[in-house]
């Protein structure tokens, strides 16, 4: 092994086709994949910055509420590291999350589950990474929900994450669990990752050194890159 080479986990990335999870089977290639060149736009731009964010876009809470208004469910906060494969922090990386609220109903149009909206939340927002490659968001915990992919399959809570590189081409998309969920091994999602180490890193635990006293949980959730011990990401099979 050459000094400085970072091995690959090609048993860390989920499978693209995985019969379990109904929609990897019309999603997954079915012919020998290609390879493109970026361009000089996608490799050299936009460059993201905190100057970019509103005063409320990492505050889930507030950010669609009414004034004087807050999300209904338990508030968490949600902080981390994003690091590279050497363990370096990965400062002006964007990060923009999405969720269920706290009832487990996402806002959009095609949404099927029958529990209530929640008037004062969005269900998105965005931060920044700081210049350590440190972020932190506030939000609700968002709840559990069935979804059609078998007969009483159930989505564990979670919280997906999206983050951008140097340029919007350079995109990574995993999702974020809570510590403790019963949910979390029947989940066909999470069952297509092969290595337990892997579905283990993308479990948040508590962390009570962060909690708010009388306000606020926190959970941890630190994102890795690339290297043998990448985060599991929807869009990036890994050794493939």
């Amino acid at each position: 092994m050459k000094p400085g080479f970072i091995a690959r986990n090609r048993d860390w990335q989920p499978p693209a086709l995985t019969p379990r999870y109904k929609t990897s089977i019309t999603r997954s290639p079915q012919r020998a994949l290609l390879s493109f060149p970026t361009t000089l736009s996608e490799e050299t731009g936009p460059v993201f910055g905190h100057d970019m964010l509103g005063p409320l876009d990492n505050d889930l809470i507030h950010n669609f509420a009414a004034d004087g208004a807050s999300a209904i469910g338990p508030r968490i906060i949600v902080h981390g590291h994003v690091r590279d494969q050497n363990g370096r922090g990965v400062p002006n990386a964007l990060i923009e999350v999405w969720q269920a609220n706290a009832g487990g109903r996402y806002r959009h149009r095609k949404e099927g589950y029958i529990a209530p909206l929640d008037p004062n939340f969005g269900g998105c927002g965005r931060t920044v990474t700081d210049e350590n490659g440190r972020y932190e968001f506030r939000t609700i915990q968002p709840g559990a929900y069935p979804w059609p992919n078998g007969p009483n399959d159930w989505r564990p809570a979670h919280i997906h994450f999206s983050l951008f590189g140097g340029a919007f081409a350079q995109r990574l998309i995993t999702q974020m669990y809570f510590q403790g969920d019963p949910l979390i091994p029947l989940c066909p999602i999470l069952g297509s990752v092969g290595d337990p180490a892997a579905v283990n890193a993308l479990v948040a635990p508590l962390d009570m050194a962060m909690t708010v006293p009388m306000d606020a949980r926190a959970y941890r959730f630190d994102i890795t890159l690339r290297g043998r011990r990448q985060t599991a990401f929807e869009n990036r099979q890994e050794g493939l």
